[in-house]
């Protein structure tokens, strides 16, 4: 099962389509319809509800608790690791992707703060190069777009070396065009982490992974 934490104003009947096709690897995709996602109240409540469906459920039995994955973007990028970290039920999740999630200090001010460094499970966190996600600006002193490189490395490199952690930008994207950008990469990670695909492995694992040679993604820095 994978649980999708939505962006700003997003609720997921609003991107209803991004669903079934990530369904269609195999998933069971659950998402709800809150706006405001941030601090991961409403992601733990909809695990609680999934973690506790009634026999007469279409998806009763039908779930592997054992093998669950979280992904966010924006402000739902806050909210899957406020989620993880700031929630008891977050220990049943196995895997994580990020794209363009707030970076700490504008997660911070906006009630969604959250320590990366708290993260113990696979995490793949990717942001888009334009101005959107990184105006070039110190971020510490002033609006540094949505997802800066700064906050990424920062991020990536508070995450204990023994976690699987990957950080990419891609290349020319702007905020709103990572849900698109980043969807085959989400993808593979979730096939990877949570079915063992080795196919999808080999785009982020080793010398020779996939990631490393895309010239459409750069910035890229991994552990395994």
């Amino acid at each position: 099962m994978i649980m999708v934490i939505n962006a700003s104003g997003t609720p997921a009947s609003s991107y209803e389509p991004f669903f079934p096709r990530l369904a269609s690897w195999g998933f069971i995709v659950v998402g709800n319809e809150d706006g405001q996602t941030g601090n991961g109240k409403t992601a733990s409540l909809t695990l609680d509800f999934m973690l506790a469906l009634p026999t007469d459920s279409v998806l009763f039995d039908k779930i592997d608790y054992d093998r669950m994955g979280i992904i966010g973007y924006s402000q739902g990028g806050a909210g899957a690791i406020c989620a993880v970290t700031n929630y008891e039920n977050g220990v049943h999740y196995k895997a994580m992707f990020t794209g363009s999630a707030a970076y700490p200090t504008l997660a911070r001010n906006m009630g969604w703060g959250y320590d990366a460094s708290r993260i113990t499970i696979p995490y793949f966190m990717a942001a888009g190069t334009g101005k959107s996600d990184d105006s070039g600006a110190d971020p510490e002193k002033s609006y540094g777009g949505v997802s800066p490189l700064s906050s990424l490395i920062a991020n990536f490199d508070s995450i204990a070396d023994d976690v699987p952690k990957v950080r990419a930008r891609a290349v020319g994207a702007e905020h709103e065009q990572m849900l698109m950008r980043s969807d085959g990469y989400m993808t593979a990670w979730m096939l990877f982490q949570l079915t063992g695909d080795e196919e999808a492995g080999s785009v982020f694992v080793g010398e020779n992974a996939e990631i490393l040679h895309n010239a459409n993604w750069q910035d890229v820095e991994k552990n395994r």
